[in-house]
């Protein structure tokens, strides 16, 4: 019997299976396609799943050989230009790369830790029994499994299979028209802004409100730049075109854009959307039968917050499920992804709907942006919105175990991201005098300079204790990792 199955070979999944496999579990990944989709999606990462992957050594993988993470020192929130350089925590950070290369490297990852990836599997039904659940596919033999993981996006078969109720909001008076175009290399400035005349310049990677809607620019190396605009009361039909977009940027701006096709490598991007949802399951279990990533909640997209809450879903989730599958979870561990999860989802909501409706036309929504431009003057709130954006204000409740850091995510340190990169429990003793106990074949033991109070952390980094003594480290490993 197959150990996890995870329908969906997306970011979300596709990392859930290099945690499971980093845990000792081999998962099966099951996807509908029968070949990696090339739709342009989203254009990179944004928040605390940057430095994420940095701990399990993947940061470089989209990058370069020994890079690091660096916060931003600029993003945006609700249309505004967010200014983080002042910042001396400031813990946003981003990482331009396309969503598909994002899968390519997962999914490479997976398959070195000998995920199974089997393509042109479309789960159709679902049968729990006690030990297991059996899942039947379309034109295949059923198999079985101990556990089935939904990745499979927000239009979710596992999650209506299982019967979870999905609740939100659907807004059907906007539409959203995004493209790769071509531009005159004159028109684009050193810092990539678009200039364009009788309006003036087009400040790249924001969203830039005007009266009459919203723009967003994103300038390419390669040539194939990225325009989007929102408008309201705008109704379209048919076939998305350039044409359809060039005079969409004309009613936003008040001037025209001279766009041309794209010329960067394809494939190209020529997309409408109207409305929007923003839904969170009722539950992320049923049974032996969870949620995560889009299958779990949807929202806005402004702001980019959809992968850095999936991908986080899928660190929470791994070390938990894999504990369970190996029958050394401590007692209702799986239930507490759900707990955890759960409201980080509904901050994510919260923020993209305010962000939302602080981008819409009318007198009254530029009063209350003048006001809230106000308020961004003050180092104080552009260090919450940046905590919001990241997610690095996310703290869970860790128990019996005390302390500052407890409960929250662990902060960089010399040689950390070494450490983490197996995702395992990690005690961090700078003394070199504490005692796991009968945890000491399941916990790795590290001393890290510049520490004055032991740490243990949980494989998503999380701190689940700290202290300077023995008081309290094994009832805090016993909450998180029985002794087998």
């Amino acid at each position: 019997m197959i150990e996890v199955v995870i329908a969906g070979a997306g970011p979300n999944g596709l990392m859930l299976a290099c945690e499971l496999a980093l845990s000792g579990v081999r998962p099966v990944v099951l996807e509908r396609l029968t070949e990696p989709t090339d739709t342009q999606r989203a254009n990179g990462l944004v928040g605390q799943v940057i430095r994420m992957l940095d701990r399990r050594g993947l940061y470089e993988r989209l990058t370069a050989p020994g890079t690091t993470p660096e916060p931003a020192p600029r993003f945006t929130f609700g249309a505004f230009p967010l200014h983080l350089s002042d910042l001396p925590d400031n813990p946003l950070y981003t990482l331009l790369v396309p969503q598909l290369r994002i899968e390519r490297m997962l999914a490479e990852r997976a398959v070195e830790l000998g995920v199974d990836i089997r393509r042109g599997h479309e789960v159709v039904g679902l049968t729990q029994g006690e030990k297991s659940v059996t899942v039947e596919l379309r034109e295949q033999d059923p198999i079985e499994a101990e556990f089935v993981v939904g990745a499979d996006g927000g239009r979710s078969a596992v999650r209506k299979l299982v019967g979870i109720d999905f609740p939100g909001v659907t807004t059907d008076d906007s539409v959203s028209r995004t493209g790769h175009v071509g531009v005159s290399p004159d028109a684009i400035g050193a810092d990539g802004g678009l200039t364009v005349p009788g309006f003036g310049v087009i400040p790249p990677y924001q969203h830039l409100r005007t009266e009459q809607g919203l723009i967003a620019w994103a300038p390419s190396p390669d040539g194939a730049h990225k325009l989007t605009t929102v408008e309201w009361g705008q109704p379209a039909e048919g076939e998305a075109s350039l044409d359809e977009l060039r005079a969409s940027a004309r009613r936003v701006l008040g001037a025209d854009i001279t766009l041309d096709p794209p010329t960067g490598p394809g494939p190209h991007l020529m997309r409408r959307l109207f409305g929007g949802n923003t839904r969170i399951a009722e539950r992320y279990r049923a049974g032996r039968v969870l949620l995560l990533g889009d299958a779990a909640h949807v929202h806005s997209a402004i702001g980019g917050p959809g992968l850095n809450l999936g991908l986080q879903d899928a660190v929470n989730l791994g070390w938990k499920l894999a504990a369970e599958v190996r029958g050394h979870a401590a007692e209702g561990l799986l239930d507490t992804y759900e707990s955890e999860r759960h409201p980080a989802a509904r901050r994510v909501a919260m923020h993209t709907q305010a962000q939302s409706l602080l981008t819409r036309p009318g007198d009254d929504v530029t009063a209350l942006r003048e006001l809230f431009g106000e308020l961004l003057d003050q180092p104080t709130t552009r260090r919450h919105l940046a905590g919001l954006l990241s997610g690095a204000d996310i703290t869970y409740a860790m128990g019996p175990a005390t302390g500052p850091l407890v409960g929250h995510w662990a902060p960089d340190l010399p040689g950390l991201r070494e450490l983490t990169r197996t995702a395992r429990p990690l005690l961090l003793d700078p003394t070199g005098t504490l005692d796991p106990g009968p945890w000491s074949p399941h916990v790795d033991t590290a001393t890290v300079p510049g520490l004055d109070t032991a740490l243990l952390l949980r494989p998503d980094a999380y701190v689940a204790w700290q202290g300077t003594t023995n008081d309290g480290l094994h009832e805090a490993l016993n909450t998180w990792f029985r002794a087998v």
